[in-house]
């Protein structure tokens, strides 16, 4: 299997977690306890996809601005889920009854969050738009708006999330466990349709800068 396709793996399989996680249906069923684990699983296999996700993007750091661009937001990404890591593994043994929980559970899934963001706003960036809004008609047009919006979801529900001292509740709980699942919803499609296509179509003009540049190199070397 390819390397984008083990990347597609971990997060489709990451995503499902962050997808039936918040549920509280699912939490009735498994026992608190094992609704955490969910999330901590889920920010592991994260953190797989984002390694393997930057590790495709490394080669080209220094190649090009398509390249830059492409390591940046997988670099960015990949920090984002170790900020994921640790407020998931954190929640593990942290209730909101806890005086420190908003730095120990909601500070890193805030960074997290704003991670992620960064990180989509670069690919939505760097893909093709007509204006701000997506190209519709080539290949995999939605992705990139797709992902950008699942960080959006994402940011929603890390603000959702905070602490609030003077009640000792969540500002809303219900913002929070459905922007989550929205974002893992819109992760999982853009993770399933590179599963399916065997490569990420997220930003489509990165594709078209490195195969124009690469037709640019060889034709210089032929006349040199």
């Amino acid at each position: 299997m390819s390397r984008e396709r083990w990347m597609a793996l971990f997060f489709a399989l990451g995503s499902a977690c962050f997808l039936i996680g918040p549920f509280p249906g699912y939490a009735r069923l498994v026992g608190a306890g094992a609704d955490a684990v969910t999330f901590f699983v889920g920010s592991i296999l994260f953190t797989a996809g984002g390694a393997i996700q930057s590790l495709t993007a490394f080669p080209e750091r220094h190649s090009s601005h398509a390249g830059r661009a492409a390591w940046r937001a997988a670099i960015t990404q990949s920090a984002g889920t170790l900020f994921f890591n640790v407020t998931t593994y954190q929640a593990l043994h942290t209730s909101l009854s806890n005086s420190n929980y908003n730095r120990l559970v909601w500070r890193p899934d805030a960074v997290g969050s704003t991670c992620f963001l960064i990180s989509g706003a670069i690919a939505y960036r760097a893909s093709a738009r007509h204006g701000c809004l997506p190209a519709r008609g080539q290949p995999g047009w939605w992705e990139s708006s797709i992902n950008l919006l699942g960080c959006i979801f994402f940011g929603i529900s890390a603000i959702a999330g905070y602490l609030v001292p003077s009640t000792g509740s969540l500002l809303n709980l219900a913002w929070a466990n459905w922007n989550t699942a929205l974002g893992a919803a819109c992760f999982l499609a853009c993770a399933l349709a590179t599963l399916l296509t065997g490569r990420t179509l997220k930003s489509p003009r990165l594709q078209r800068l490195h195969k124009l540049e690469h037709h640019i190199e060889r034709d210089i070397e032929q006349i040199i």
